[in-house]
């Protein structure tokens, strides 16, 4: 299918990578971003798309999105929860490589890629495993799924056999230059908890996860990185005191990054106290200071990437008591009016908060998306900062309806995604 020539007029652009936030006019030709304000020579637009009191901003790019296939297709498939995220205003998601079978071969991330393509909305790009199988023991084949077009490596939220296995895998990642996601925490002292360990769990007689879980894995962590020389990236953390580790890191110049999920930055444990399905999840919902905390590492810079950590469930995985239930929110509707309210709340500047959700996670990635640059990939995402809408199961475009803010007011409707120059989503509103 030629790219079509698109000229997007009158909308507020915000480019954080290069600091725009004005009104002007964006040129798209050939898939990619032709001018910014001044229409190149000889431009004649086929498309024309009136952005008049909409924002243009960079596609977004969610760093933990599980699409549940191949394995798992009851919950999920790539074609839905790809179109789901173009609706969105996501036009990359990052699949972690806990998928059945494994993102172990170039064979599954081919397969992945293929259904994406077939999907025609966001783009998938993929994780490879660190081990064999997940299985925590055997080193996993890193070059060939290097090749095969893995943005990085991860052990999901497996655990390793041993700390020497994990020096191992970090120092032959690191001859490959492959970033090393990692989910701080010690499973031995995570063991089978289902909330944040403290005077709550105790109260509701529930199995705690400690605040150390995660500080004592990351400690380790930070002390194998140096070892090694690899490049690391912590998934979703949720510690206050985790946070500042990090940031001590890179203040030492430790090659390392953070990312956070959205809920943790809304949520505390004290919404598990009814007990709400919903509200279970792994790494838990911590205290309300590790959530302040957490925002203050997206203010400061420590932590570069949000992510809507997006884990579609079919209504019985919450239906059982409590701890029994399946972990995890379905995210992807909800990644850009949640990150837009950290601005209106005035605990994130809008052009940071965005910033986020786009150069921060292709940065991570190591990818040529999320920004506006002349030449660039045209991924764009033109949303109405001004529309309101409720949340609710009709509203959601994932196959999983499972999340904790349904009943929410949220602020901020997309009205048109385009990705390589292709618009993959217009709203019926526009």
């Amino acid at each position: 299918m030629p790219e079509p020539r698109i000229k997007i007029t009158g909308g507020r652009l915000i480019d954080p990578s290069n600091q725009i936030d004005r009104k002007l006019d964006l040129y798209i030709a050939n898939g990619r971003i032709a001018a910014v304000g001044e229409a190149p020579d000889g431009f004649s637009a086929d498309v024309e798309i009136d952005a008049e009191g909409l924002f243009v901003i960079p596609g977004l790019i969610d760093l933990c999105a599980r699409l549940r296939e191949p394995g798992q297709e009851h919950k999920a498939t790539i074609e839905s929860e790809c179109r789901a995220a173009a609706a969105a205003g996501i036009t990359t998601l990052c699949c972690p490589p806990d998928t059945s079978p494994v993102i172990d071969t170039p064979a599954v991330v081919e397969l992945i890629r293929h259904r994406a393509q077939q999907a025609g909305a966001s783009r998938v790009v993929t994780l490879g495993a660190l081990t064999r199988g997940l299985d925590g023991e055997h080193l996993s084949e890193m070059a060939a799924l290097q090749q095969a077009g893995c943005a990085g490596v991860s052990n999901a939220l497996r655990p390793l056999a041993s700390t020497l296995i994990e020096r191992r895998t970090f120092e032959y990642a690191a001859t490959f230059g492959l970033t090393v996601f990692l989910y701080a925490n010690d499973f031995s002292l995570s063991a089978d908890g289902c909330m944040h360990e403290g005077h709550l769990s105790t109260r509701l007689g529930l199995p705690g996860i400690p605040e150390a879980a995660e500080t004592v894995a990351v400690a380790r962590d930070l002390a194998l990185i140096q070892q090694s020389g690899a490049r690391a990236h912590f998934c979703r953390l949720t510690t206050q005191r985790a946070v500042r580790m990090v940031a001590r890191a890179q203040f030492d110049g430790v090659p390392v990054s953070a990312d956070v999920a959205v809920p943790n930055l809304y949520l505390s444990e004290l919404d598990t106290i009814e007990f709400g399905p919903d509200y279970h999840f792994i790494p838990p919902l911590r205290t309300q200071e590790d959530r302040d905390g957490l925002v203050e590492g997206l203010r400061g810079g420590t932590i570069s990437a949000l992510c809507s950590d997006h884990q579609p469930h079919e209504p019985d995985a919450k239906l059982a008591p409590f701890p029994a239930t399946e972990p995890g929110a379905s995210g992807l509707d909800t990644l850009l009016p949640l990150t837009l309210k950290l601005a209106d709340d005035n605990r994130l500047l809008l052009q940071d908060a965005i910033a986020r959700v786009t150069s921060g996670p292709a940065k991570i990635l190591n990818i040529p998306y999320g920004e506006l640059n002349i030449g660039r990939t045209a991924d764009v995402c033109i949303f109405d900062p001004k529309a309101t809408w409720r949340l609710d199961e009709a509203s959601m475009n994932s196959m999983g309806k499972n999340t904790p803010f349904k009943g929410w007011e949220m602020k901020g409707r997309v009205r048109y995604t385009l990705r390589d120059g292709h618009i993959i989503y217009r709203s019926n509103t526009s």
